[in-house]
Parts: C-alpha cells; structure tokens; sequence
C-alpha cells in the first residue's frame, strides 16, 4: 500500500491561490504586491536599498520525529542557535513536515525542535500550528512532502487504528498520522498570510494593517505597498513564491511542486520502450516496500541496534515511496495533465529581469525545493529532476537573452533541498543560461540521510558533463563505522569598496553521529568567485 498521494498541479495552484487571496481586486485597489515582503527595518524605499554585509542561515527536509530519543533536528538547532545572532534569518528549502504535511504533526515535527526561535517556545505545548511566531525571520518553501496527503484508504485505516498505533509507536513510527496536509493547508495555516476566512471588509482592514512597507514599482515612479514582516509581531509570509531585498541581494522563493512535471513519454517505439523500463522498475521497488515494512514491524525502538536499524529502513522505505511517486508520474502523466505554472515561471523571468535593470540590485539568490543538479544516488535521473532543470534552464534562458552578454552568474547562488545530504556544486558550460552558475543542495537537516551515487560527482547530459560536485557530505560508511553527518549552512554575504558586486562565502555546518557519539564541525569556508570561470 502506498503512504501518500500528490495532489494535481491544478490542484495545488487553486487551493493556494484561495487561501491568499490571490489577485483579489482589494489588492489592485490598494496597490499591493502579494509576491513581496520587507523586513522591519525596511519600511521606506530608501531603507531596503541599504548595503551592509549580511549573514543567514539555511536548513532543509528537516521535519521528522522518526527519531524519539536523539533527534538530529535538535542537534542542528543548537548549531543554528550558536550563529542566530549575527545572521539575519533562517531560509527552509522545504520538507518541513513529514511524511505528509500533516497539521497534527507540526508540534512534533517542527514545534519542539525550533522552539528557541518560536515566541512562547519555554511552553512549546501550548504553541498551535497556525499560530505561530518567530523572534527571527524563517522564510520556507514548500517541499514535495508538505503537499502530500494520505490515499483514502490509508486515511482510514491510520484514523480506524490510531490507538494501536498509539500502543505501537515504541515498534514503528511512521510519521503519517491520520490525514494529510489537505492539498498544503497545513502549510498554508503555519506559514503563509492566510486571509481566506476573511470578509472583504475585514481583507481591507488587515491589509492596511499588515501590508505598510513601500517600495517604488520596477520601470515606474509608482509606489506600491507589500507585507510587513515583523519578527515577534507578525512573520507570515505574502504567498507560495515570494521575493525580498536583503542588504543589495535579490531573493526568490519558488514553490518547485508546480513545475517539476514530467512530459508525457513518447508514443514511439522508444516511449513503449521507456514504459516497459518504468513498469518493471515500479514492481520491482513495490516488492522491495514490502519487505522494508514487513522488516520494521519486527524492530523494537526499546532496543537501540534495532531503533537505529528500524531508522535506516523508514529512511529507505521513504526513499523508496518518492521514487514510486517519480514513476507515477511519468507513467500517468498526459499532455493535459502536464499542468505547467507558467504565471509563476513568468513572474520569476521578468523580476530577474527587473533585479539586473535596477542598479539598487547587486546580487540575486533562488531557493527551491528540487533541484535541478545533484549527485545524490536517486535524484539526477528521475523524471522530476529533469522537468525542474528544463523549467529553470528555460527562464533563465530568456533572461540571458534580455540582460545580454554578461562577465558573472546570473543567479549568484541557488539554493535547493530534496536530496537528504549536503552538496555544493557548480554548472560548466551549459550552453544555456544556467552556465557557471553555484548550487547548494541543502536538505540534510533531520531527515534519513542519503549517498552519493556511485558514477561520481561529474554530471553528463547526453553525454556531456553539465557539472561537478565539488562537496557532498552524507550517509558514508557501513556497519559500526557508518556516519551520519545532519547538516546546516551559513552564508556570509560582503562587499568590497566599490559596493558592486557582493561576495558569498559558504560556511557548512555539521553535526555528525558517529558510533552512537555526536560531533559538531565547521567545515572550511567555500568562498565564491565573484566572475567565475569555466575552470573554476
């Protein structure tokens, strides 16, 4: 039986559109940009314009309470509390609550584990997931998990048997709980301005309220207005793709669930072949689920060999269940099922476009949840994967055409989770906009972890190298001497004299369990070129 289901891109899109408000004409009347937000002490124009050096922090696909008497996500919050107060926030590349995005989950899954960074977190028990409120700014995406919902019959048995299951949680503990996360509500309630239930009226009044912060529009004189966030007051975010100023650098928050479709496979001999591949590897890994779940059932989590045995499997068994959902989706997918969002790729094209024209814009970063490059062991060749490199490539294509020629990245970092481990990479030659472009893949913070994959760290398209790994850091190891290294990221963000160009230095944070003993490292820094080459 499969754990979970995904809802349509359709779907999703419409129930998140809902849930903001999307383009209601309140928002045109009043001027608001529902795709911006400004900091506290970015009310005015001319103070989000601001140039200083800056720091932040980044963690990904954290959202698990697999682990009950040593959680890694609480190992990697003290790391992040060590470097809180001189970084101005937290950046999620998604996954924040496994294994479906279930309300009930949050005080577990993420409540506890970030209590420090929660106002009221002394008495974390008494925090309800749509009522959060953070000291300092957390700014998510959502990970394919947070989308995730329970296939009826699995919804029914979880609710029917929730007692037992209760009884049973010392011999599994499967993260599902009884429903989903309803099409992202549950996301939606915890983290974004949820304003459905409101009247228009009471949508006016909020918005006058909330939405003070001005900035001048791209291309006119206009002054528009967009959410105010406020650490300790209100900390919601605008929308499910989002955009903010930082000291000079542009950020983007996208929401990869509503592009990362695969195409239809091709109705030729080479598409039937292609789907006979997929069938045969869809049992295969259908029979390998079987035999993970019959296994766990026999582990008891009062044992500590098998607590630690019982962990890997769930981590596989998830592992497992995301690539069945891969092939489903190219197995299933139609031409007009291959939902695209294009109003999001758009919106994204033309304020990278913006970002370059504004001379107020030095920098610019993305943060997603799937990456387009990775050589984590399931990830480079699945359907997904391919579908979110040929979206971005594409946007990035067409702002390379307006921009012109250019002597550094477009994009110069891009921030992504979904592979459970750690990895910085960087695109050769492309021959698309993408070139020479830096990749973090940041999605080893509480989550079963994975390895990398044993063709190496160069990736080829058509037989082409397209990128190297230059760090990856993961499970490793085998028996007793196996590691787990649970990660994080600082990135300090500076400038020179002449406040041109931005530099970037990546500082990886490590918290690695080793023979049953936790180890903190700071790994050495990573220090961006600022105009890259191909030798780089």
């Amino acid at each position: 039986m499969r754990f979970v289901s995904d809802p349509a891109i359709k779907t999703k899109i419409a129930r998140m559109n809902e849930r903001v408000h999307w383009q209601h004409p309140t928002m045109k009347q009043l001027g608001i940009d529902q795709t911006r937000l400004a900091f506290a002490d970015q009310s005015t124009p001319e103070a989000a314009n601001a140039l200083a050096d800056f720091s932040f922090l980044v963690i990904g696909d954290s959202g698990t309470s697999r682990h009950l008497s040593d959680p890694p996500q609480r190992r990697i919050t003290k790391l992040l509390l060590k470097h809180s107060s001189e970084c101005d926030f937290i950046l999620h590349t998604g996954d924040v609550v496994y294994l479906v995005g279930s309300s009930e989950q949050y005080p577990d899954n993420f409540i506890k584990p970030y209590r420090e960074f929660l106002v009221g977190g002394e008495t974390p028990n008494k925090i309800k997931f749509d009522g959060i409120t953070f000291k300092i700014p957390f700014l998510p995406v959502l990970g394919n998990h947070d989308y995730y919902d329970l296939p009826l019959l699995a919804g029914i048995l979880s609710r029917a048997l929730s007692p037992l299951r209760r009884l049973l949680r010392r011999r599994i503990n499967l993260d599902v709980g009884w429903h989903g996360s309803h099409q992202g509500e549950a996301f939606a309630k915890a983290f974004l301005d949820y304003t459905q239930p409101l009247s228009d009226r009471q949508l006016t009044a909020h918005l006058n309220e909330k939405y003070t912060a001005k900035f001048k529009a791209a291309d006119t004189d206009l002054q528009q207005r967009c959410l105010h966030y406020v650490p300790g007051e209100f900390t919601r975010v605008p929308n499910r793709y989002y955009t903010f100023r930082r000291q000079g650098v542009d950020f983007f928050a996208l929401d990869s669930n509503t592009f990362n479709s695969p195409q239809p496979l091709p109705t030729d001999e080479a598409g039937q072949a292609m789907r006979s591949h997929l069938e045969t590897e869809r049992d295969r890994l259908e029979e390998k689920m079987r035999s993970l779940t019959a296994e766990t059932l026999t582990l008891s989590t009062d044992v500590p060999a098998e607590a630690s045995r019982a962990n890997s499997l769930y981590g596989k068994m998830e592992q497992v269940e995301e690539q069945l959902q891969d092939i489903d989706k190219q197995l299933n997918i139609s031409t007009e099922d291959a939902t695209v969002d294009t109003e999001q790729l758009n919106w994204l094209r033309d304020r990278l476009i913006a970002s370059w024209k504004d001379p107020a814009a030095k920098g610019r970063v993305l943060f997603f949840h799937h990456p387009p490059y990775v050589s984590e062991s399931t990830k480079w060749d699945q359907g997904q994967t391919l579908a979110v490199r040929a979206r971005i490539r594409e946007v990035l294509d067409q702002v390379q055409r307006e921009v012109g020629d250019y002597s550094r990245p477009l994009v110069d970092l891009v921030l992504c989770g979904h592979a459970h481990c750690f990895e910085f990479l960087r695109t050769l030659e492309t021959g698309h906009g993408d070139r020479i472009i830096p990749w973090v893949v940041c999605g080893g913070s509480g989550f079963s972890l994975r390895r990398q994959r044993e063709e190496g760290p160069i990736l080829e398209e058509y037989g082409q190298p397209v990128a190297k790994s230059h760090l990856f850091i993961g499970r490793d190891g085998h028996g007793n001497r196996k590691s787990r290294p649970y990660t994080a990221l600082r990135v300090d963000v500076s400038y020179t004299k002449d406040k041109e160009v931005p530099q970037f230095t990546l500082r990886p944070l490590v918290a690695e369990k080793y023979q049953g003993t936790w180890q903190n490292h700071e790994l050495d820094s990573i220090t961006l070129d600022r105009t890259p080459t191909l030798q780089d």
